[in-house]
């Protein structure tokens, strides 16, 4: 990779500060400047936004974000090594990047930057799903998310009632937010290569949640529908005292034929049978 704005290429900087990527981490360094870029784009205008990239690894999506013009980026990074590599970039960016060393998932990164912000990264993989349901739980925080995830999880993400990879993830996530799968990623782009090809997901918080619910009760249910997600409801949710037989949906469906309308009228109906306190 040839030398770009001053900068040094990436595997310079992956050699010189010793960046061998971490399997406990779940580290998989994308190297490719053009579908750094791409992902930079397809998070929107950038300018008056904060941005905050999770993982970040040796910057080569940090350059990208710079470079498309964010007003400023917040990397967390827990890798000491990668913190060392990105503070060279801070250097070069006058100010614009700002480093936080810590672990993603200790932190609520609404709390490192004023709005609006912006999320966007490539999520390591072993974490990525308790990220995403931590930073769901306070959507209204953030102007967008633009994330790459294992396609697996990706799918889920968009997945419709009665297709196989719709479930609990589904529900919540379109429960609150806009979903859309903008392209996929070849594993041969990373540095050492995944074994499950990545794609990146464009998710849009509603101005509301598409029926009302509380967040912890949504959860409950959809963890007890899908847990046994071949079983009738009435089976099902046994455990969680519900009449269904008062409720517009037929207690001999099974989790995947509802939609998020449902799941939320179970959620209240959940809420209205559990004493408050």
């Amino acid at each position: 990779m040839s030398k770009a704005n001053g900068l040094p290429p990436l595997r310079e900087v992956i050699a010189r500060h010793g960046l061998n990527a971490r399997r406990g981490l779940g580290q998989h360094f994308l190297l490719d400047g053009n579908l750094c870029d791409r992902i930079a784009r397809a998070a929107g205008n950038l300018s008056q936004t904060h941005v905050i990239e999770i993982g970040p690894g040796p910057g080569g999506l940090t350059r990208s974000l710079l470079q498309a013009g964010a007003g400023e980026v917040i990397a967390v990074e827990k890798d000491r090594r990668c913190v060392d590599a990105l503070e060279e970039l801070a250097d070069a960016f006058g100010g614009r990047l700002k480093i936080v060393e810590a672990d993603a998932l200790k932190v609520d990164v609404a709390t490192l930057a004023a709005r609006p912000r912006r999320i966007v990264a490539n999520l390591p993989y072993n974490v990525a799903t308790p990220l995403l349901i931590g930073w769901l739980r306070r959507i209204d925080a953030f102007q967008s998310l633009t994330l790459m995830f294992q396609r697996e999880v990706a799918e889920r993400l968009v997945a419709r009632p009665r297709s196989k990879a719709y479930g609990r993830l589904s529900v919540i996530t379109q429960w609150l937010c806009e979903t859309r799968v903008l392209f996929n990623v070849d594993k041969r782009a990373f540095t050492p290569p995944p074994k499950v090809v990545s794609t990146v997901v464009a998710l849009t918080p509603r101005p509301a949640p598409t029926a009302p619910a509380a967040f912890e009760t949504l959860e409950r249910v959809t963890a007890a529908a899908f847990s046994q997600r071949r079983k009738m409801l009435r089976s099902s949710l046994k455990g969680l005292d519900i009449d269904l037989e008062a409720l517009p949906i037929e207690p001999t469906a099974r989790a995947e034929e509802l939609d998020v309308q449902d799941f939320c009228r179970l959620a209240r109906a959940v809420a209205e049978r559990t004493p408050a306190g």
